[in-house]
């Protein structure tokens, strides 16, 4: 890594780490007059959660992505992080604000269903906004891989649109205890990383360090806002690689996807000894 990326990267890690914090202090003060039941919801355990760790998260993934581009010398990419994760963060916290009862934990297929029967969920909505926002991403990150054919350009944007909604709607799927969808976020920012992409995805380690220890204790949540934000800001990390790499990181997505209308997750986790144990490191319980 050159110098100067090196430099980007640790931008993108203080300013998002920073801004995290600044963003979650705005947040509260903004909200003191607020019914707390605004923001707050009962997790997994029966515990009141502050939904405001999505927002302030989403917030620091953008300014660590548009830091880390400008120091770096790639503003285009840092653009393209921001209009993922902000766009992905929006939807999200609309849904986490707006969503009817009825409609929690409906999953893709039952939005799409609801939809289909003529009724318009927050879901709904949440995933047609992912999806524009993905959409713009990836038309701003091809525009910086020079000239290729028409042919080429679709299938990249193609692909690209469909691994940043994917990803931003996998790690909500994780969202359901925890620090579990920070702990996958930390993984796979290393692991793309080591992949060569580290400008990209290191700096997100920043937001994710400064917002697990609440995550943890169990005293903030992600919600879809935060959830959806982290994904997207991934899948934008991993249109760095080439398009097979893109191709089989797209396919595992899908796979996981399909098999989450089917499977619990949570599941699988406590059922298997290593995973178990990493999922519940750190925990208050």
């Amino acid at each position: 890594m050159s110098a100067r990326r090196a430099f980007g990267t640790l931008a993108g890690l203080v300013v998002g780490a920073v801004s995290t914090r600044v963003s979650r202090s705005v947040l509260d003060g903004a909200a003191a007059d607020l019914d707390p039941a605004t923001w707050t919801r009962t997790n997994y355990a029966g515990r009141r959660v502050d939904l405001k760790a999505g927002p302030a998260l989403a917030a620091g993934l953008a300014d660590a992505a548009l830091a880390a581009g400008v120091v770096g010398g790639t503003p285009r990419t840092g653009v393209a992080h921001a209009v993922a994760t902000l766009g992905a963060g929006a939807a999200g916290l609309n849904d986490d604000l707006r969503e009817a009862p009825e409609d929690r934990r409906k999953g893709l297929r039952g939005h799409l269903g609801a939809l289909r029967d003529g009724r318009v969920t927050t879901g709904t909505v949440k995933i047609a906004g992912i999806g524009a926002s993905a959409f713009v991403a990836a038309l701003v990150v091809d525009g910086g891989r020079g000239p290729h054919s028409v042919g080429r350009r679709t299938l990249d944007v193609l692909v690209d649109t469909a691994l940043v909604a994917g990803t931003a709607n996998l790690v909500n799927l994780l969202d359901l205890r925890p620090g579990r969808a920070l702990k996958a976020g930390a993984a796979t920012s290393v692991a793309l990383t080591l992949a060569g992409q580290g400008l990209a995805a290191a700096p997100a380690l920043g937001p994710i360090a400064t917002a697990v220890t609440a995550d943890l204790e169990e005293d903030d949540m992600l919600g879809d806002c935060g959830a959806n934000a982290l994904g997207a800001h991934l899948g934008v990390a991993a249109t760095g690689a080439p398009l097979p790499a893109r191709a089989v990181l797209l396919a595992g997505i899908v796979g996981l996807t399909l098999a989450s209308e089917r499977v619990s997750f949570s599941a699988v986790i406590d059922r298997t000894p290593a995973l178990a144990a990493v999922d519940a490191w750190g925990r208050r319980r």
